[in-house]
């Protein structure tokens, strides 16, 4: 490709051209160098408009010279907002046509107004628009307007998805990130800004510092309950390790090593004091996750949400809707009237039954994930009391029947697209994210008895006095308070959906992990008893040997879950030998003895 030589200035435009892809070379160079041209705003507007049409410009470099003209420190922005929706209008289309249509591959020959936009400094020029207000000396800070704050960070989320490298680009720019956080206390521009800074922080080498965010306690004060669950969002990224690997070197005997010798915690670490450091912050969490919703009602319900979930490929677009929901109700100020302000929205009760679900099963997701990172963690004790103390574990019990694990004709898998392994349903995310929440609470901890209700804790004292063994002191120091309400106590609901199972469902795996978690630790002769009345013995034996399960993590975790059952227990032995004691069953080469 031709590049520029010689000696004359580029804004002269004195210098002759050899060929079309010259000017596109040299600011490809500029930006690899930071010397030379940075934006289509130091080329004459001549020059541009006689480029447009063979370069298939389609006049963006153009209009971006008249933004950057039209959005000095001194102007009411009014032009500027105006030129911007034209270039919106451009980049909107290729946005929508990359979000429907498999996601391609960012290039330019597939996207080439983003690429064009982007090419003639247009991503820059939005940054420096939006931080504008920042660089004044002014004691008072000037108010840019609402809808262009919204379009411009709507540009940016387009080229972003479009255009490759805008997003590190921009993920390179702290400033900007940490910018960004503070147009998080405008309800106006929450959604566009967490859906920019989700999508910056995704790409981001080095893991934001919570703690360097303005203000971040009265940010999360100030967001109502639907804000906080879109931050859920991005707090994952956020209070996570990043992924290392899963070879031998990385098991969790060797992680534990490391986080020994580690003596310094990491930033993830950091960040998830931070945010238990914020008041209310895991209260809140609480009463989203056990928030009820309406239940939906029809025998087409399954199918009515499968088609929803054909192009509702994240929560961008149901956000959306949902805003405007809200936004029509014109009440919202207060974290009481959150829930009341959607559900008298004219709006929303347009909306099918089945959005309104998948919006809320959308949001628990995202809770339940934090609360379950946070469960993981060096505070977990600390963490550990205040879900109790706000009742988590009784919360989720009521939702169990009505959210989590709604009674269906058939099978509770919801078939996604073509490929009906795929487990990417905002349903089947729940239910997993569930278990897993449940596998992290139990294991290893004395709270795990709050999974039954008081008639349950009971029943484990009586089968330790017929035993004539002393009571667990875990089981004994229990707050009766804060367990299970109902008849059935969470971990025997979970017990009956696992027997209902089919032999291959991908919930097999994590529902035998949660209930191997409540028997982990010293050994629980009450416990392994309890579970074994309830025939999960004989239930763990057929999916192994009956069922024609072929699963190896399913098989696996079936067999670690019988380890835990069976060890030191006689009764359990015999229950066992009971079951396998047939010629039919001695004779499969697997069965184990």
């Amino acid at each position: 490709m031709a590049t520029f030589q010689g000696s004359e200035s580029p804004f002269t435009g004195a210098k002759r051209r050899r060929c079309q892809g010259n000017i596109v070379t040299k600011f490809t160079i500029s930006k690899v160098t930071g010397r030379g041209f940075s934006r289509g705003t130091q080329l004459p507007g001549g020059l541009l408009q006689e480029r447009d049409k063979r370069a298939k410009w389609h006049g963006i470099p153009n209009l971006l010279q008249k933004l950057y003209e039209s959005s000095h420190p001194n102007s009411d922005f009014s032009q500027a907002h105006s030129l911007l929706k034209v270039l919106s209008s451009q980049l909107s289309m290729e946005a929508m046509s990359f979000v429907t249509e498999d996601r391609k591959t960012a290039q330019e020959s597939t996207f080439p107004n983003t690429y064009t936009f982007d090419l003639f400094g247009g991503v820059d020029l939005l940054v420096e628009i939006l931080m504008r207000p920042t660089l004044t000396m002014q004691k008072k800070k000037p108010k840019m307007n609402d809808d262009l704050v919204k379009d411009c960070l709507s540009v940016l989320y387009n080229c972003c998805i479009c255009t490759e490298g805008v997003t590190r680009s921009l993920a390179a720019r702290d400033d900007f990130v940490l910018f960004l956080f503070t147009l998080m206390t405008n309800k106006k521009t929450f959604l566009q800004t967490a859906t920019l800074i989700e999508d910056i922080l995704g790409v981001k080498k080095e893991m934001i510092q919570l703690e360097g965010i303005p203000n971040l306690s009265g940010l999360v004060q100030s967001f109502d309950q639907q804000q906080l669950a879109n931050f859920c969002r991005i707090l994952s990224v956020t209070i996570s390790e990043p992924d290392v690997g899963n070879d031998d070197k990385h098991t969790l005997l060797a992680k534990n090593a490391q986080q020994k010798r580690n003596a310094s915690p990491s930033r993830a670490e950091v960040n998830q004091v931070t945010l238990l450091n914020i008041p209310g912050f895991i209260e809140r969490l609480c009463k989203l996750a056990t928030r009820k919703v309406s239940e939906a009602t029809g025998a087409n319900f399954l199918q009515e949400l499968e088609d929803w979930y054909t192009w509702l490929d994240n929560a961008l677009v149901l956000d959306a809707l949902m805003q405007m929901a809200t936004e029509e109700a014109e009440q919202s100020s207060t974290e009481s009237s959150d829930e009341s302000s959607l559900a008298t929205s004219p709006l929303r009760h347009r909306l099918p039954q089945s959005m309104k679900i998948v919006h809320e099963i959308m949001y628990k997701v995202e809770v339940l994930y934090v609360l379950c990172v946070l469960l993981m963690g060096r505070q977990r004790n600390q963490v550990h009391k205040m879900l109790a103390e706000f009742r988590l574990i009784p919360g989720l019990n009521n939702l169990f029947d009505k959210l989590i694990w709604r009674k269906y004709t058939s099978s509770n898998h919801v078939v996604h697209g073509q490929n009906e392994n795929c487990d990417c349903s905002p349903e089947i995310s729940f239910k997993i994210q569930f278990l897993r929440l449940l596998q992290s609470f139990s294991d290893h901890h004395e709270n795990k008895y709050l999974l039954l209700n008081s008639q349950e804790l009971n029943e484990l004292s009586a089968i330790s006095m017929k035993a004539n063994i002393p009571e667990v002191e875990a089981l004994v120091n229990t707050d009766r308070s804060l367990v299970c309400d109902g008849k059935k106590g969470l971990l025997t609901r979970l017990l009956t959906v696992m027997k209902r199972e089919p032999p291959d469902s991908s919930f097999r795996f994590w529902q035998a992990r949660a209930v191997e978690s409540f028997l982990r630790g010293a050994t629980s002769y009450a416990d392994q008893m309890f579970l074994l009345k309830r025939g999960l013995l004989e239930h763990i034996l057929y999916c192994i040997i009956d069922s024609g399960c072929t699963s190896r993590d399913v098989l696996q975790s079936y067999f670690d879950l019988l380890g835990e059952l069976m060890k030191f227990n006689i009764d359990a032995f015999k229950r066992f030998n009971k079951y396998v004691n047939t010629p039919e069953k001695v004779k499969l080469p697997y069965c184990v003895i």
